[in-house]
Formats: structure tokens, C-alpha cells, sequence
């Protein structure tokens, strides 16, 4: 699994943090606008508005994010880090950052890891139990015919679809992620989530007791505005009965 369970559970925390989101969705645009700020020929820009106004991120917000990353505004510049480590459990876990300031962002994951039983390694401590994947998530409606929405993503690109119990998971190559997003976005489809991300392909199934203490670790990850994503190898829903 290696994600956060059900859409509806995600939705949920998703819901519960959104102007955090916002911080988090501005500085991708911001990167992405580096490469040009005109959407229509900058592919990483365009999804990454598009994502954006998904969670209802105001045009003014979205402008001022363009307009950092291509200069037209005086703004920090951000560096991309990625943290590797375990949780709980003994869970692999990276954590993907955009940073102004390295020594602050590598002192406050390391400090959550400590904090809540985990053990921050080395690039590439876990690294090996995962592929780096574009993944397209897509609502399982009874609209949504499997057959006809698995050809769709297999002519546009994608390498494989996977069927959960709540969703249609479509994972590419990362070089092709931006066209088959397009393509499955021009055909109507539209997606609970999006990106590009590490895929385990080895799982671990941790205890309850360590379980509660992950999804702590995570959270507070999360809540970090230096932090965009969190991505574990986790076998189990882990915000599955979470009472605390």
C-alpha cells in the first residue's frame, strides 16, 4: 500500500489541512515555473496548477507562486531534498522536501523520526524497496468502465492499472506521467490524486501498538511546510480506526 488508505480517510486529514496544503501546493508551482511560467508549454506547471485548484487554491495564490518561480517576483529559491529512514515498526519511510534552508529542514525531520520511534539512515537505506512511479488515482464510480478506462491509460502510456477497493491506481514511467495525465484528463477522467512518487515493492506489516506511532510520525512530517511528501512501504491502512 504504502499510502494513506481509503480516498475517504485521505480526504479527511486532506480536509483538515489545507492551508498547509496551500504553502506546500505554492512552492511546487514556484519550482515548476523555473522552467518557463506559460502552462501550455510547461507540462510539470500545468499539472502542478491543476493539483492546485483541485484543493481550491485561490488564482491570486497560484499567479503569485508563477510569478516567484519565474523571477517577476522576489521570492526564495528552493532546493529538493529527500530523506530516508525508518518508522515504527521498522517501516521504510522518505520523506520528498522543498527547502530554503537545508540545516533547518534536515534538523526538524530528524528530530520527528527521534520523537516518535523512528531512525533517520542514508540516502538509499530504503530507497531499494521502492520504484519511482507516476501514479494517477481515479474514484472507482459506477460510471467509470475498468476496461475502457485500463485502454485509455495503456494508449496514452502507462505502464500498469491496479484495481483497489475504492479506486483505480494507473502507474507510468516517470518520463511519461505528464502525457498520460493529459490524455486522461482531455478524456474526462478526473483524479483524487496525482504525481510522482516511490512505489514499495517490498512491504512491511508493522503491529497495532507501532502502527499509532507511525501515523503520529507521519502527521507531524506532514504538518511540516518544508515537507511535501511522505511515502511509506506500510502493507496496512494505517489512519484505519485512528481515534487519537
Amino acid at each position: 500500500m504504502g499510502r494513506h488508505g481509503t480516498i475517504a480517510g485521505r480526504k479527511a486529514a486532506q480536509d483538515s489541512k489545507r492551508a498547509a496544503l496551500f504553502t506546500k501546493y505554492a512552492k511546487a508551482i514556484t519550482v515548476a515555473a523555473k522552467d518557463g511560467g506559460d502552462p501550455e508549454y510547461n507540462a510539470s506547471l500545468r499539472v502542478a496548477i491543476e493539483k492546485a485548484k483541485g484543493i481550491s487554491m485561490p488564482n491570486d495564490n497560484i499567479t503569485r507562486a508563477i510569478k516567484k518561480g519565474t523571477g517577476e517576483l522576489g521570492g526564495v529559491s528552493y532546493e529538493e531534498l529527500s530523506f530516508e529512514g525508518y518508522g515504527a515498526g521498522g517501516v521504510a519511510v522518505i520523506v520528498d522536501c522543498l527547502t530554503d534552508n537545508t540545516n533547518r529542514t534536515t534538523s526538524a525531520v530528524r528530530s520527528l523520526f527521534d520523537k516518535h520511534g523512528g531512525n533517520l539512515g542514508t540516502p538509499g537505506c530504503v530507497s531499494y524497496m521502492f520504484s519511482r512511479k507516476g501514479v494517477i488515482e481515479i474514484e472507482k464510480t459506477d460510471e467509470i468502465d475498468e476496461d475502457a478506462l485500463m485502454e485509455a491509460a495503456l494508449e496514452a502510456g502507462a505502464e500498469d492499472m491496479i484495481t483497489n477497493e475504492d479506486s483505480f491506481e494507473i502507474q507510468t514511467d516517470p518520463g511519461a506521467y505528464t502525457d498520460v495525465y493529459q490524455s486522461l484528463k482531455d478524456a474526462g477522467y478526473e483524479f483524487v490524486d496525482s504525481d510522482i512518487q516511490y512505489v514499495p515493492s517490498m512491504e512491511s506489516t508493522p503491529e497495532d501498538h507501532d502502527i499509532k506511532k507511525l501515523r503520529k510520525m507521519i502527521d507531524a512530517l506532514e504538518d511540516n511546510d518544508d515537507v511535501q511528501k511522505v511515502q511509506t512501504n506500510c502493507a496496512v491502512d494505517i489512519w484505519a480506526d485512528d481515534e487519537d
